[in-house]
Parts: structure tokens; sequence; C-alpha cells
């Protein structure tokens, strides 16, 4: 039994999935940059890691399948996936919610012309990575030039409506913390993030999500490099909230991998913790019937979602 399973036991708690609401798809490891935060280990050079035709329509088909109200596509850059604007289209043909998680860099990648407008058409909420509204801190977690880039891809957001009142078009960031430490209280966060963005670029969104960092793959190797890992991992469990259960992503999302297989969270993807029952889960086989009263697969990473106000794909918990 794993500590966290513990943790669980403890206090008496069945960490289970309730009713599928979202699809959380992570369409591929190929990215346009290389962070050293990124827990999905993405970058240039992972093109054969990519979802294929064949998977992404059976993707829309589990969208029919599970009834889910909620597509989120992540990466990776997930736009540079060949079938990243089919599945959008048919996310939109079905009435669901769609989120797109945007590097913002990529609005200049070649092939990239029109993206913004693209997803304004089919009202994605925009997600937006910027883990700080200060240069030296982005361009150090994710190369050199980012921070600008970044700056220039909000304004060119905000331009077609993205963030404005009563626009409908949703463009929420999303702030990582530079070192090994939790993130700060979301809201004063978020306050500082609008006066700072306005007043220096004329920027404007709508929310701000905090997110803990995973100490599993990339980071894990970035944090033993600089002897951090112990004191991180044991930050995280020292931390541990119990309130942030009932919130945790991984009880009302199905997250799907690039080649079709299934798992709780993208974290147990990265992980290669996936769901079975005597044979994998996989977007192919998968019946509404194999998720009812499904346990959660957990593991010591999983103190990063329960520590202090608690962290998910849609920011703090508490």
């Amino acid at each position: 039994m794993n500590r966290f399973q513990s943790k669980l036991a403890e206090y008496k708690y069945d960490l289970k999935k309730t009713s599928i609401e979202i699809l959380q798809v992570n369409v591929g490891k190929l990215c346009n940059l290389t962070c050293s935060h990124c827990h999905v280990e993405a970058g240039p050079t992972k093109a054969k890691e990519n979802m294929d035709e064949r998977t992404a329509r059976a993707v829309v088909h589990l969208m029919d399948t599970l009834g889910a109200t909620t597509l989120d596509l992540t990466g990776g850059a997930p736009e540079m996936n060949p079938n990243f604007r089919y599945l959008v289209i048919e996310a939109h043909k079905r009435g669901m919610h769609i989120i797109d998680r945007c590097n913002l860099t990529i609005l200049f990648e070649k092939g990239m012309e029109g993206l913004g407008e693209f997803l304004a058409q089919h009202r994605v909420e925009v997600i937006a990575s910027l883990p700080c509204y200060s240069k030296d801190n982005v361009d150090k977690q994710r190369g050199k030039g980012t921070f600008g880039k970044s700056i220039e891809a909000l304004q060119k957001l905000n331009n077609i409506g993205y963030g404005r009142p009563d626009s409908g078009l949703v463009l929420n960031l999303v702030y990582n913390p530079v070192g090994a430490y939790l993130p700060p209280a979301q809201e004063k966060l978020e306050k500082d993030y609008k006066q700072r963005l306005e007043e220096d670029f004329g920027i404007v969104f709508n929310k701000l999500y905090t997110i803990t960092n995973m100490p599993i793959t990339r980071y894990a190797r970035y944090l033993k490099a600089f002897n951090q890992f112990e004191t991180y991992s044991e930050l995280l469990i020292n931390n541990f909230n119990p309130r942030t259960l009932d919130g945790l992503m991984c009880r009302h999302t199905l997250n799907i991998s690039w080649d079709g297989k299934l798992y709780d969270c993208d974290f147990n993807q990265m992980l290669g913790m996936g769901m079975h029952n005597g044979k994998p889960f996989t977007v192919f086989n998968i019946s509404k019937n194999d998720l009812e009263g499904w346990k959660v697969l957990t593991g010591n990473h999983c103190f990063g979602c329960s520590a202090g106000a608690g962290s998910s794909c849609q920011g703090a918990l508490k």
C-alpha cells in the first residue's frame, strides 16, 4: 500500500469514479516547447507519439457512449496534432464544452494561421500556460523568448474577443511555481496577474488557475538534479488536506492517451498506471458498465493534487 492509499485509509475514504463528466484527451507529446516542469515530457522530437485518425474517431464514438459534457484537449501542444480540429468540430456539434490547453506560442508556428479564429468560431475555452507575469521567470522555465511570444499571443486572443466581458470567449491562465514549493493563494495571485498584465500590456483574461507541479518524469529529474526531490515530496505529503478529496479530478474525469489507452488522470498516464480489468481499457473496448464504481489507481504522486488548497486541471480545489 502506497503512502497516499494509507492516508485515504486513515480517513476511511474510498476514492472511486463518479459519473464521467470530462473526457481529457492527450492527443500527443509533440510540442514546440521543452519546459522543465512538463510531466508529459513533451517536445519537438515526439512526433511518433501522436494520436492517429482511427483513435480520434474512437474518441468521438466515446463522446456518445459516455455522454460526457466536456472535452479537454491537451498534449504536448494539442493543436499540432492533425486530428485536433476534427475533435473540436465533432465536440462542438454535440454541444460539449471544449477546452484547449494552449502554450500560447503555438499561435505563431507554421500552419497555425487562423487558429485563434477557429477556436473562437467553435466557442473553445482557452486555458493558457503563463507561469509568471515576469519575463525572467517564464523564460527560465519555458525557454528564451517564450514570454514575449506569450504576451503577443494573449494580445492577439484579446483582439479576437477572448477574455473580454460579455464575449462568451473564455480565456483562463495557468500558474505553475518555478521552484519546489506550493502555489500561493489562487484568488490573491489572480488579482496580481490581472493588475500587472493589464497595466503593462493591456491584457485581460477571465480566471487564473494555480496548479501544483507534479514530482514525476521530467520534473522529478529536475528536482533530483538540484537535490530537492525528497524535500519537495515531503512538502506535499506534510500538507495533505482531506478537504480536497471530494474535488479530485480523477473522480469525474476519464483520461485518454494518444494511443487510445485509458487512465484515471494525466499523471497516471505518464507513470503507465493504466486502467485495466484483466486487459487494458482502451477507447476501442470500454463500456459504461466498466467504469461504474471504478476504484481510482493511486500512488505517492497523488499528494500533489491533495496538498494545501489542492490542485486540478481547473486550478485550486479549496
